[in-house]
This record gives C-alpha cells, structure tokens and sequence, in this order.
C-alpha cells in the first residue's frame, strides 16, 4: 500500500457509499497530481476532497455519477486553495531566494514530482514537453477526457464551464498538441539528414 494513502481513514464501519467512493481513490489522486503538481500537496487534495464528500454524503443522490460528483468537489477544492492562497501574502528574503536559484539552475537530479516521473516514464520527450507547454485549463481538459474518460458534460460540471469551452479547449489542446509534435518532428528529421 502507498505510503499516502495510510494517512487517510474511512469511516470505521464502512458503509456501501464508502466503499463504491473509495474506488475512485487512485484516479482522485492521479488528477489530484495533476493538478498541484506536487506529491505532498496532491495527497492533502485527496483527502480534504473525501473529508468534504463523507461529510456531504446525504447530498449525493445514488444511482447518479459518484465518480463525476468526486472529481467536481476536487477541483472545487483545489480551485479554493488556488484562491486562498492567491490572497495570502507571502514574504521572501530575496537573497536567499536567488542563492537557491543560483544552486538549483546546475543541479542535474531527478524531480521529486510524480508526474513529472510518470511522464519521463511513459512519454516521450516531444510529447511531455508539448504537454507541458499547454495552458493549465487545456491540460486539465485533456486529462480528464482522455485519461479519466469523463464525457464532456461531467468535465463541463467539474471545471464549472459551459459545455461548449470543454470542447473548444479540448479541440485547442490537441490542434497545440499536433503542432508541437510535428514541429519536433521535424526537426528530429533535420537533424537525422545532417
């Protein structure tokens, strides 16, 4: 078991609302990492987005998407944190802050952040950078399309946008997406003639 899924305790008799949420713990927390980009931080999303679901259970009307229902108080969730921190004033010694940059630009060491992990894993160069050069709204987009196959009405619930900019960022995400492989393809194909 995951170090990070220990730290989150369901209800101690669980009950089959429980049990059909819990489920969808691994694709909360894919998401999740997608979201904050950072481990630690996609964990504290996790389970503040059960906490709120296990205390708002008599809202959810069974027979409806439990999984959809789990991915908008997500992104709601996340959406406040963006927000509260947004207005919190930060304070930083700025010289410390340049002595790390200056340490931090020649390190040559692996991310500690799972998706940068995964995608260095599974995706190639071309593709992780094209996906890392999209805007955050497209990137979610396309996530939760066609990683999380949601249809477009619950991406459209979750994101809390019409159904319409669901498609519309879908359909730029993947036109940039295009560009950006088949530009360095080319250019992989200069290379090679050289």
């Amino acid at each position: 078991m995951p170090p990070w899924r220990r730290r989150f305790d369901p209800p101690a008799v669980p009950d089959q609302f429980t049990t059909d949420a819990l489920t969808f713990l691994e694709a909360l927390y894919q998401s999740a990492v997608r979201l904050a980009r950072n481990r630690d931080a996609a964990q504290d999303l996790v389970q503040d987005t059960y906490l709120k679901a296990f205390r708002a259970r008599r809202r959810f009307t069974p027979g409806t998407n439990l999984k959809a229902w789990l991915f908008t108080i997500l992104h709601n969730t996340w959406r406040n944190q963006r927000r509260d921190r947004a207005r919190a004033r930060v304070e930083a010694d700025s010289e410390t802050v340049e002595q790390l940059v200056d340490l931090g630009a020649g390190a040559d060491r692996p991310t500690d952040n799972p998706e940068a992990g995964l995608l260095e894993a599974v995706l190639s160069d071309d593709l992780r950078t094209a996906l890392d050069d999209l805007p955050q709204p497209y990137r979610e987009t396309v996530w939760l399309r066609d990683v999380e196959e949601l249809s477009y009405q619950e991406i459209a619930a979750i994101l809390d946008v019409p159904i319409g900019t669901v498609m519309s960022r879908l359909s730029r995400a993947r036109r940039q997406l295009y560009r950006a492989l088949t530009e360095a393809g080319r250019n992989q194909g200069g290379q090679g003639a050289s």
